[in-house]
């Protein structure tokens, strides 16, 4: 691999962590390997990426965030496959099928099941077809079947197991903590307890019957002392690290005043804290049981664009359409999509018509119809009509996987703001930490004894939640960019949201963007007694013999029988002479015909409203004016006027001349004209606009826009475009639509000010929480905190940010 002038990306699963500082934590491990530049963590996600300019052990890696007190794993790229094979009559079957499979290179986990004669395993489709899967079976002695194949998504699997632990986690701590709650404190609520178990006839009993209680909650919950107390002495102290002391102290107290009133030494009696430590592992279980279902539905735009892919497809082999995993399809191949199927790859259709909804790709609810030589998109739906089609993108490189990819990295990545959440969390922790410790010592100089400060002391501890700002941002840029991904917008990073709510100013390319891109003959003028079906015959049979854009506009509005042309002879920058049922034909410039005075009055009023006339005269005398325009998108008035009304300013950028160009711009509602501008000047004039203080946005859809794309803030590139305007651009627009840039604008703004919202209630919960906790509030208005108070809040804190984040995903623009 070549690490020359450029940087290698690499993508880790982080697995351990639970807050902003464990974020701070893996960064700043990571960032002290030579080579390594610029890592990111994303909590939300869990991922860790970084850039690598020169040759980097991975072992380093691996071993730097073991250190930090986490683990590090690598993206796993396998599906699971389920063959049925034929032939199989016992173990030793079962055993040679095993062994055949397992022997390939990129195969792993292979197990027959004999009594339903299926083999499944898990194959990296990068490195291996089914085809060689079946060709091993059949040299085996065997006979492959039907194939089922559902995608591996290691990532999904781990958050529904996150789901579950923490759900059977707080299901077991709560059936002993709320008895342990009735037996410590129903007493004092005049609940009557048996006289077994009642703190003045039987105190003793009553502190051994919630140790008990309360040994099975500390089991439930020792991730936080087996991860949390070792992180402290690493140097990278985080959320479980300051529960697992909270709990730690009042689960270690109770024991100790269990020990004092064995004793004999009775007045312990009254606190013993065991209700404390497991209220708290209970409430915290609960919360990270609501964050983890909650962070779940962030990813649900991912989910939804895997599964739009189908598993098989029907590809013809010698004459017969088979049904086969999409994973063998090759470039070429001839696929029958039926009604209701999914289209299976990117490709041209062959033969056959239908209408395919498309909105899941480009967001927009009317369904496209298609026919002969149409292109077709995959995971893409076929709704009422057979088609064949061959197959031109496969793999990772269809518009589907692009865009999955796409939408991962933006939600993988983090976004400028979050930076002052990321330089909160490195001082959080240990913020707390003293917090706490001072708390502590206060009250014990002010004399309120032993219980009253480790009480404090375990407030602060457990309401304090690096949590909130660590997913503040996150969650909402992984719902934000989802929400776009669902609209048909596409966001290349976090940077890029939140940039696009600063746009000042909007450059539209002229042609292809708020034009269709292609000409047409909008009218033709008829001059004398000349008919215009007579003359459009005749120019539509010139124009057939040539590929110049305007006459494949004219020979494309004619649908009659064409006239022989016997004569053609094509003059460079002028036009063409023919001869057409023995006539002389002239089609071509106002310099290449003859035009009276009048005529040329109307020919230069065609092109003060930015069309393009082509005369055409019959045996030396003008016969006709075509109109040819580059005509305007239905939706770019509408658009233009949307963005003037959340006060951005409108451009638009063209090589025409300012005549034509201010024709255009008048039709929609453009006052900012650049023109006559070479395809290497666009960057430089974007440039210009940027030092004047503007945020500009630059808005088009070919090569020659891919440097003006990059030189812009945002570089938006419309669907339609080519491959480098997409790859250059910061957000794409998946349809034609140029609305979308307002929406893409609007979501950019509801997306900013969500994580403001989110920030804004991470920082208010601690700022007013942790005071409230140490009692700064005790000694003027007599208001303390209950650890278990401060255990609920802690563990709701978190849940309303992804909540709000969530919000997002019904919002309508």
């Amino acid at each position: 691999m070549s690490f020359e002038n450029n940087h290698v990306k690499e993508e880790y699963i982080v697995e351990g962590m639970t807050c902003a500082a464990c974020v701070r934590a893996v960064e700043k491990a990571v960032s002290k390997i030579e080579g390594v530049e610029r890592p990111v963590v994303n909590l939300a996600t869990e991922r860790l990426t970084f850039e690598v300019s020169q040759e980097v052990d991975k072992g380093r890696v691996f071993e730097a965030v073991e250190r930090a007190g986490y683990s590090l794993k690598e993206i796993p790229v396998f599906r699971k496959a389920v063959m049925e094979i034929d032939g199989m009559t016992c173990a030793a079957c079962s055993a040679a099928v095993e062994k055949a499979i397992g022997r390939l290179h990129g195969v792993e986990n292979v197990s027959v099941n004999l009594s339903s004669d299926t083999v499944s395993f898990k194959y990296d489709p990068n490195i291996l077809k089914i085809g060689e899967v079946k060709k091993v079976v059949e040299k085996a002695g065997y006979r492959p079947g039907n194939l089922v194949t559902e995608a591996f998504e290691e990532s999904r699997l781990k958050k529904e197991a996150a789901i579950a632990s923490y759900k059977r986690k707080f299901i077991f701590s709560a059936a002993f903590a709320l008895p342990l709650l009735i037996i410590a404190m129903g007493h004092m609520m005049g609940l009557s307890l048996p006289a077994i178990i009642d703190p003045h006839l039987n105190p003793l009993n009553f502190a051994i019957v919630q140790l008990i209680l309360t040994i099975p909650i500390v089991v439930a919950g020792r991730d936080f002392y087996s991860k949390g107390i070792p992180n402290l002495f690493r140097g990278s102290p985080n959320m479980d690290t300051l529960v697992g002391l909270g709990t730690g102290a009042a689960f270690s107290y109770g024991i100790f005043a269990t020990v004092q009133i064995a004793l004999g030494r009775h007045s312990y009696v009254g606190d013993l804290y065991f209700e404390s430590a497991g209220v708290i592992i209970a409430l915290i279980s609960l919360g990270k049981y609501l964050e983890n279902l909650s962070r779940g539905r962030t990813s649900d735009a991912i989910m939804k664009l895997m599964n739009l892919s189908p598993e098989t497809a029907l590809v013809k082999r010698q004459d017969v359409f088979e049904e086969v995993a999409i994973e063998e399809i090759e470039v070429g191949d001839v696929l029958l999509v039926k009604p209701g199927m999914r289209i299976p790859v990117d490709g041209e259709v062959l033969n056959g018509a239908s209408s395919v909804d498309q909105s899941m790709i480009t967001g927009e609810s009317i369904p496209v119809d298609i026919s002969e030589s149409s292109k077709v998109i995959g995971g893409t739906t076929n709704i009422n009509g057979a088609f064949e089609m061959r197959a031109t993108v496969v793999g990772s490189d269809t518009l589907l996987s692009r865009i999955i990819k796409l939408v991962e990295d933006a939600q993988s990545s983090k976004a400028p703001i979050a930076r002052m959440a990321d330089v909160v969390s490195g001082y959080f922790v240990p913020f707390v930490l003293v917090i706490a410790a001072v708390t502590f010592l206060v009250w014990m100089t002010l004399g309120y004894g032993l219980v009253f400060s480790m009480s404090m002391m375990i407030a602060v501890l457990v309401i304090a939640c690096p949590c909130a700002l660590g997913l503040a941002t996150p969650t909402a840029i992984m719902v934000g960019t989802g929400r776009g991904a669902e609209m048909g917008i596409l966001f290349r990073n976090g940077e890029a949201l939140e940039t696009t709510h600063k746009i000042g100013a909007v450059v539209f390319d002229k042609t292809g963007t708020i034009t269709e891109g292609r000409p047409r003959l909008v009218d033709v003028h008829t001059f004398g007694k000349h008919e215009r079906e007579r003359v459009m015959q005749i120019s539509a049979s010139i124009a057939s013999k040539s590929s110049h854009p305007l006459d494949v506009a004219i020979s494309g509005a004619y649908s009659g029988p064409l006239l022989e042309v016997s004569s053609f002879e094509a003059y460079s920058g002028k036009g063409i002479l023919a001869r057409v049922s023995g006539q002389e034909v002239k089609m071509g410039n106002h310099r290449f015909t003859s035009l009276t005075p009048e005529e040329m009055k109307f020919v230069d009023e065609l092109s003060s409203e930015g069309k393009t006339p082509v005369v055409v005269s019959i045996e030396g005398r003008a016969a006709a004016v075509l109109r040819i325009a580059d005509v305007v998108r239905e939706d770019s008035l509408d658009a233009i006027k949307s963005l003037k009304k959340m006060g951005i300013d409108t451009y638009m950028m063209t090589g025409d001349n300012s005549r034509t160009a201010m024709a255009i711009a008048n039709q929609v509602g453009i006052e900012n004209v650049i023109s006559e501008v070479m395809p290497e000047d666009k960057a430089k004039k974007v440039s210009d606009l940027k030092r004047e203080g503007k945020t500009v946005m630059m808005v088009g859809d070919g090569i020659n826009d891919s440097p003006a794309l990059a030189e812009a803030h945002i570089g938006i590139a419309v669907g339609s475009g080519t491959d480098i305007a997409i790859e250059t651009a910061d957000v794409v627009l998946m349809s034609d639509n140029l609305s979308n840039i307002f929406k893409a604008i609007k979501l950019s703004k509801e997306t900013i000010k969500n994580i403001k919202q989110n920030l804004f209630w991470a920082f208010f919960y601690n700022v007013i929480g942790i005071p409230l906790a140490a009692g700064l509030f005790y000694g003027v208005a007599g208001i303390r905190l209950n650890p278990m108070v401060a255990g609920a809040a802690m563990a709701f804190s978190s849940v309303s940010v992804v909540t709000n984040a969530l919000r997002l995903k019904k919002i309508k623009i």
